[in-house]
């Protein structure tokens, strides 16, 4: 998964491979990759709720946070505990958090071969962000690199995906669009630097690469890998990509052959289009993020509520945004996205109070029959020549700031800054 991996993007996915095993599940969260972050228990804590209201499977935390370290001894007991864990699972899950302290803290452990012993014997391993970097022959330090200014490297990965043919370096949040004015496409890499990873890969090395929210189901029984999710996967053959959108159902054997792809042998399915077709390199990122595209769309629907001045489609676009966050609040990924949305949701809160105060109505429609009504009065009274009357009610208008116009057409009324 590219991201969104305890998301409601990825529920569907997460239940159908579940349930294709033995019930109950026995499913455990590697929480490796985030071990060395000061709120790792309440990470894990957000898993084991995402997959227990969501998935209905009980997560097992695995507590293999720290496997060795030089300055704070790991314990052996818990370590033992959580390898076992691992190889008694059905379902493996790992998620947010650095590849390089994950990959430090199972070097010389058993991890990688736990992961290779379940694609052999039968089980589930579902590697996310962080984690789904690691996965591969090479992985680069993402964080390093985009936060502290290190050069690129290609790091030995562990190299799962050898064990079933395949000989690519992992990049998950592939179409990552958070830096806004600065390419941070790749997972914070960019179009520069990932051409600098490439470089130091061996020849017949490449990136496959998974957008965020998006995921890639490689069975191995069938012999296929289907893409899952809001949008792509990328088979980047230095020069060139093959994109295939979600739907798409590929080969296993383009994956551990992808350069046949060059001379036109590659074949792919898909429920919406044939896409193993280059595109340029620079191809614009899709938006993934689906709170995001929630949010958007319930502000836009606020503005226009409050535009028609339609109090109730106010409070359903407000309601929406409110359940738009619950549903993405156990989401582990690192975003301001919801700051974002909290800010909205007080904004609208706020508006709304001041249409409590001032009225949601357009206050024309609200005066209008009794403005009329003293309008009938005032041509009554001026045909009567009463302009005694007429001026009393002249004074009204003008202390209640109506402007009332005489025109060739007939009688014209405006409210303040009307």
């Amino acid at each position: 998964m590219g991201s969104g991996e305890t998301a409601p993007t990825m529920v569907t996915t997460h239940r159908r491979l579940t349930s294709l095993l033995p019930s109950p599940v026995k499913a455990v969260v590697l929480d490796t990759p985030y071990g060395f972050q000061e709120n790792a228990p309440e990470l894990a804590a957000k898993a084991v709720e995402y997959f227990n209201t969501s998935i209905n499977v009980d997560l097992v935390v695995a507590g293999l946070v720290r496997l060795h370290d030089t300055h704070l001894p790991a314990d052996p007991v818990a370590i033992e505990r959580g390898l076992r864990a691992l190889a008694d699972a059905d379902y493996i899950f790992a998620g947010p958090g650095s590849p390089t302290y994950a990959l430090r803290q199972w070097a010389g452990s058993s991890v990688a071969r736990i992961m290779i012993d379940k694609l052999i014997n039968g089980g589930i391993v579902t590697f996310a962000s962080a984690a789904a970097l690691t996965l591969g022959k090479a992985t680069v330090p993402v964080y390093e690199v985009y936060k502290v200014g290190q050069d690129v490297q290609a790091l030995e990965g562990l190299d799962i995906l050898a064990s079933i043919g395949i000989n690519a370096a992992l990049i998950p949040h592939y179409d990552n669009t958070e830096g806004a004015n600065h390419d941070t496409r790749f997972c914070y890499l960019g179009e520069a630097r990932l051409q600098m990873f490439e470089s130091l890969l061996d020849a017949d090395t490449y990136v496959l690469g998974v957008d965020e929210h998006t995921g890639l189901i490689i069975d191995i029984d069938a012999q296929t890998a289907t893409v899952v999710g809001n949008s792509n996967v990328t088979i980047r053959l230095r020069s060139e990509s093959f994109v295939y959108p979600t739907g798409s159902v590929i080969p296993l054997s383009v994956l551990q052959s992808p350069f046949s792809l060059l001379t036109g042998s590659g074949e792919v399915s898909s429920n919406h289009s044939v896409a193993n077709v280059p595109i340029a390199t620079n191809a614009p990122a899709p938006q993934a993020n689906s709170l995001d595209a929630a949010l958007t769309e319930s502000i836009k629907q606020f503005d226009q509520a409050m535009e028609q001045r339609d109090a109730l489609a106010a409070v359903r676009a407000v309601l929406a945004l409110e359940q738009s966050m619950q549903d993405w609040s156990i989401d582990t990924l690192q975003s301001d996205v919801l700051v974002r949305a909290r800010s909205a949701l007080r904004s609208m809160i706020s508006q709304l109070g001041d249409a409590a105060v001032g009225g949601v109505r357009d206050p024309r429609e609200v005066v209008a029959p009794f403005v009329e009504a003293m309008l009938s009065v005032r041509a009554t009274v001026r045909a009567e020549k009463r302009f005694d009357l007429s001026d009393i009610i002249r004074d009204v208008f003008a202390s209640l700031h109506i402007e009332v116009r005489d025109t060739p057409t007939g009688v014209e009324w405006s409210l303040p800054a009307e």
